[in-house]
């Protein structure tokens, strides 16, 4: 997972992101034990206190959870996990439909657009 952080938002709040995306991409599975605190923050160099606010509310969002004396844990909720997806597939979606307005495309432009794009995506992919 690279971790590339800037400087324009909360540390915690860009790890908590990643995290996130690992988790709904499947890099993490249901159940996973994640690294240490220590060894998450070496990796993403970044202070532990850091590292531990991010879990944290990883945890307050039911994604993570802490068994004692074992470690954090991907939930195993699988439906929470798909919502969890299906939000922040949603948000790129509104950022890039704002974005695309912004360039002075309509709605029907965008759809347009959006169609030709898939339709070269799937040749690439061929």
């Amino acid at each position: 997972m690279s971790w590339n952080l800037t400087n324009d938002r909360p540390i915690y709040l860009q790890i908590v992101e990643r995290i996130q995306m690992a988790i709904v991409s499947g890099a993490y599975q249901p159940g996973d034990k994640l690294p240490s605190v220590r060894e998450l923050a070496a990796k993403a160099s970044v202070n532990p206190n850091t590292m531990q606010k991010a879990l944290s509310e990883l945890e307050t969002g039911g994604l993570v959870y802490t068994q004692r004396t074992s470690g954090r844990f991907i939930t195993e909720d699988r439906e929470l996990i798909a919502s969890t997806r299906r939000r922040l597939a949603r948000e790129e979606f509104h950022t890039f439909v704002r974005q695309m307005k912004g360039l002075g495309y309509t709605p029907e432009d965008i759809a347009q657009l959006t169609r030709q794009l898939l339709e070269e995506g799937m040749k690439i992919d061929e």
